[in-house]
């Protein structure tokens, strides 16, 4: 049997993944299928980065503005709603194109990693959010350092949403997140893949990229998306949005805007750092260049690679 043949955009955010992404749709004929764990949500527009109308050209985007804020979305789960896109669209002789910067989303998919579906337990979860927040996620932290050193080594020690999901597996399967990918991958994978991923060789240039999108994004609206959010959705929800939680001390008096703001600079700055980190792991991602090439260099270069390395 034939493995779907697949393209990947990968890369930091605000390196340009979505623009890429739709030129390559427009080439090869295909459907972007997002793998990013924010735009997954609802409501959540500015602050995701979520692509316009404009911005998509009329190519059909999936998995995007799909989940309620309140709703607990796993990796399972996107595992299994993006394995039906991408086997839609390939039916349907489109190229399924995957656009994203969350790497766990995009190595499930692509090396058809199986994750438990374990349930949420809420009761277990905010027993141990509480327990980050009375005697502080460091603390957390060297727990799930010694329970599973490999998930934390991939964790920073302030994530504390992931060093708690962590935990939560474990303690509820026995069974590390680390060795549940391990035997997951024994499978082998339905896909073909070719995974480019987008970098700066000047880190500062992509560094001021990210500034200017913040920049944009409070001159389009975030403070007020982040009121809004935060009214209805209230503290816990929105602490765990980048984007959102940031704002929180300037829309509860506790700080000015231009502080908040440059903490949100700062902050997705880092989130770019990890996100580079991550994907820098893959030995097969063919690494482009923004600040050396054009958009049209970039789309070239991209087509190069990927033509060369189709097998059918």
């Amino acid at each position: 049997m034939d493995k779907i043949f697949i393209i990947a955009v990968v890369g930091p955010t605000a390196s340009g993944k979505t623009s890429l992404g739709v030129e390559l749709a427009l080439h090869y004929g295909g459907e972007v299928v997002s793998a990013d764990s924010m735009q997954i949500y609802k409501k959540m527009n500015i602050a995701t980065a979520k692509p316009t109308a404009e911005e998509m050209r009329g190519v059909p985007h999936h998995l995007i503005d799909f989940v309620e804020p309140t709703e607990s979305y796993s990796v399972a789960r996107y595992k299994s709603d993006s394995v039906k896109a991408v086997e839609d669209i390939s039916s349907r002789g489109k190229v399924p194109i995957i656009v994203g910067g969350t790497g766990l989303y995009v190595d499930s998919l692509l090396e058809n990693i199986e994750f438990f579906d374990i349930a949420a337990d809420d009761g277990l979860r905010w027993e141990l959010f509480e327990r980050a927040e009375k005697d502080g996620c460091e603390k957390l932290y060297s727990l799930l350092k010694s329970v599973d050193p490999e998930s934390a080594a991939k964790i920073h020690s302030n994530n504390t949403k992931k060093i708690v999901r962590a935990l939560e597996v474990y303690i509820k399967t026995g069974k590390t997140i680390s060795e549940q990918v391990r035997l997951s991958r024994l499978g082998g994978t339905p896909f073909e893949s070719v995974i480019i991923g987008l970098t700066a060789e000047n880190r500062q240039f992509l560094y001021d990229r990210i500034n200017r999108r913040v920049d944009k994004m409070i001159a389009d609206g975030l403070v007020g998306e982040a009121k809004e959010f935060y009214s209805v959705y209230g503290v816990k929800t929105a602490n765990q949005a980048i984007g959102y939680k940031e704002l929180l001390p300037y829309l509860e008096g506790r700080a000015s805007l231009d502080e908040c703001v440059e903490r949100l600079k700062m902050q997705t700055r880092r989130y770019a750092k990890r996100q580079l980190t991550w994907f820098r792991r893959n030995e097969n991602v063919n690494w482009l260049s923004i600040d050396a090439l054009s958009g049209e260099e970039l789309l070239k270069k991209a087509t190069e690679i990927i033509d060369s390395r189709r097998t059918r």
